[in-house]
């Protein structure tokens, strides 16, 4: 999409410092790299020096942000908080692919599935009996939804996501390819020499503006729901077991992994590969760090570090006291020798 210098910023709450108000704005990058024609943003002092050198028509940078030497032709939009002007402005400048509001004579849909308006409906998805689908969503090719499912309203499924029976799902929710939502808890008692498969007769709830990433698996309720809160965002490949709670705005990055029957709390984040054994409580707003494992409850506001985790204050001492044990080794073997030749002298 093409805006005037002008029109950007009156979209973007800035005001423009120098460069010409009628130029064209064509798209969005980075500062390392934007040309003639993109915008980019200035947030931070370390990467001022490619500001100077740079070939972008306009920047956003915060009020009070001062920068030297800028370049001949670039207009600063000076703004309150820059970041989130140039998150809208690259949603301006890059619109999202918009689909016609039909369904496609190779969807496949039970008789008893309920549909509401302007919805889009890919090729070869399928649709089980009794399901409900509102208004606006968009359903893309080879979607695969289960019975008795509740989809809310201008929801987006990427292709190949899979979505088991009595799935619910709110508003404004996106799920990305690959996802598996609903299907069996790891759930086994050994006997006779055997693991007997627990039946998991539940269900996953998915509340409003939450989005998954591709080839997240979040596991149903042996009996319960597992529940994912209201505006929680999850990344790829993340697993989620059965009988999970996680609360509202809470972030899992990709590779996390969580057993069964968790209580994630409001806010919590969970970082890249990080693992949280059954039975645990996240507290609001604690962050566990990346590949830390977790055994024991966390409290809130905390955050904790490697495995088994702890606070990261003590894991980040233990780890410098490890880096430093090759020295002392050495220095011990170095007193060990002193005291071994004493010996001998007497």
């Amino acid at each position: 999409m093409l805006l005037t210098l002008q029109e950007l910023a009156d979209l973007c709450d800035a005001r423009i410092e120098g460069g010409d108000a009628t130029a064209a704005i064509i798209s969005a990058a980075d500062i390392t790299s934007a040309q003639l024609g993109q915008v980019t943003q200035l947030t931070n002092s370390r990467y001022s020096k490619h500001l100077k050198t740079s070939k972008a028509s306009a920047c956003f940078i915060a009020e009070g942000f001062v920068v030297d030497d800028i370049p001949e032709g670039l207009a600063l939009l000076v703004c309150a908080d820059p970041e989130m002007s140039f998150v809208k402005a690259v949603g301006l400048l890059h619109p999202d692919r918009g689909y016609s509001k039909n369904i496609a004579p190779q969807a496949v849909l039970d008789k008893h599935v309920t549909l509401g308006n302007d919805i889009y409906i890919g090729p070869y998805a399928v649709i089980g009996g009794k399901t409900e689908i509102g208004d606006g969503c968009e359903i893309l090719a080879g979607v695969y939804i289960g019975k008795n499912v509740k989809i809310g309203k201008n929801c987006r499924i990427y292709p190949y996501s899979v979505i088991y029976d009595d799935t619910i799902i709110g508003n404004n929710v996106i799920i990305h390819s690959g996802a598996i939502i609903g299907a069996d808890g790891f759930g086994y008692k050994f006997r006779n020499h055997q693991h007997i498969k627990v039946p998991q007769v539940g269900n996953v709830v998915i509340e409003d503006n939450v989005e998954i990433g591709a080839n997240t698996c979040i596991d149903r309720g042996a009996l319960g729901s597992t529940t994912i809160g209201i505006g929680s965002k999850i990344d790829n490949l993340v697993q989620i077991g059965h009988n999970n709670k996680v609360g509202k705005h809470v972030i899992m990055c990709g590779g996390v992994g969580v057993s069964g029957s968790c209580h994630i709390s409001d806010y919590a984040i969970l970082a890249g590969s990080a693992g949280i054994a059954d039975h645990v409580n996240i507290g609001q707003g604690a962050v566990v760090m990346a590949r830390s494992g977790v055994a024991n409850d966390v409290p809130a506001g905390t955050q904790v570090f490697g495995s088994p985790a702890k606070d990261k204050r003590i894991a980040y001492k233990e780890q410098i006291a490890i880096s430093k044990l090759p020295e002392l080794l050495k220095k011990v073997k170095l007193l060990e020798e002193k005291i071994q030749k004493l010996e001998d002298a007497d």
